[in-house]
């Protein structure tokens, strides 16, 4: 049988010992609360200035030419030469399209033949008057003759001439109206082309409130779908709403670089606009919302004395990722716990 033996206190040696565990248990609590209380304060401070709240105006809208040009024939005929087609790029000056100009070829030569008519018909009346055989009013009419025929003659030459169409810039077909074989009527569109350089720009429809925070030449950022970020200006700002919808349509210009020259009209673009306000907010991290009391104050967390206090201040505006509180031009900085606050024990809110 195995005997246990227990060790033997003196009274002396007792109260030592129990001084000694009393000492490590009053140690392994204070050290118990100093870790709780490290946990308490363990929240993150942001410091907050006052600053013009800047409004961003987020729409969505395509890609367009700005302007586009209308190319017709001035006299009628048969289309005879077609030398591009929709979406066929050009340059200035190339021959786009023309009629069959033998009828007007044999106007303006007819129209040639009258006018030296005309100039003889001159000689011969000054001969006459010479001899008293005429007089001065035949030598008037003669004259005006040569001046109705050589302006009869120019046009002739003129429509000559507009029965081709010439390119009138470097750019793209956008639509074509007719086809070989077929007779054009004067001022009927043939063609739709547009201009290639500093042509391209999106239309976006703003509010009466935002109209009031944009001007010309802005410059915004405009987000190409499938090909990237690039800088745009207004370029354009209407005078009146829409009698529709009363909004105000505005266009944005974009600037030529790798992703706008291919051709990319038609495209989805976002346009961002940073609009600075005179208004003064306190700009939050969301996430450092406590939460919103019944007066529609928003709650917040803030150091004051190195003491965590919980403030109500009036909500200026909310987004998906901001807080924005009412502030003035020289309010001064808050210091914010963004984060671990919902850690803190329970303060009494202030306003």
């Amino acid at each position: 049988m195995m005997k246990t033996y227990l060790p033997y206190f003196t009274q002396s040696n007792f109260v030592t010992f129990f001084k000694s565990k009393l000492i490590n248990m009053i140690l392994l609590l204070a050290c118990i609360t100093a870790v709780q209380s490290t946990a308490n304060e363990g929240y993150q401070l942001t410091q907050i200035e006052a600053e013009p709240y800047t409004h961003i105006i987020k729409r969505t809208g395509k890609v367009d030419f700005s302007r586009v040009v209308n190319l017709s024939f001035k006299t009628a005929g048969f289309l005879t030469h077609l030398n591009v087609d929709e979406g066929d790029v050009f340059e200035e000056n190339q021959m786009l399209a023309a009629l069959d100009t033998s009828e007007l070829k044999a106007e303006k030569n007819a129209t040639y033949a009258r006018l030296l008519q005309a100039k003889r018909n001159i000689e011969r009346v000054k001969t006459l008057l010479k001899k008293n055989l005429s007089s001065q009013r035949d030598l008037d009419d003669a004259l005006t003759a040569v001046e109705t025929t050589r302006a009869a003659y120019r046009v002739a030459f003129y429509n000559l001439e507009k029965a081709q169409i010439f390119a009138p810039f470097n750019g793209v077909v956008v639509q074509r109206n007719t086809d070989l074989g077929e007779l054009q009527s004067p001022g009927v569109r043939a063609l739709q082309v547009a201009a290639l350089s500093k042509n391209l720009v999106v239309s976006v429809s703003l509010t009466g409130e935002e109209i009031s925070l944009v001007h010309l030449n802005q410059k915004v950022k405009v987000h190409l779908a499938y090909s990237g970020l690039v800088d745009g200006k207004i370029s354009k700002i209407p005078a009146i709403a829409d009698s529709r919808n009363h909004l105000f349509t505005i266009e944005v210009s974009l600037e030529e670089t790798s992703f706008t020259k291919p051709l990319i009209v038609g495209q989805l673009a976002r346009i961002l606009i940073y609009a600075q306000g005179q208004d003064f907010v306190y700009r939050l991290p969301i996430k450092a919302l406590n939460a919103v009391n019944e007066q529609g104050q928003a709650l917040v967390t803030i150091e004051k004395d190195n003491k965590p206090e919980q403030h109500a201040f009036t909500i200026y505006k909310i987004d998906n990722d901001f807080l924005y509180l009412v502030a003035q031009e020289n309010s001064t900085a808050l210091d914010v716990i963004t984060l671990g606050w919902n850690k803190l024990p329970l303060i009494s809110t202030k306003k």
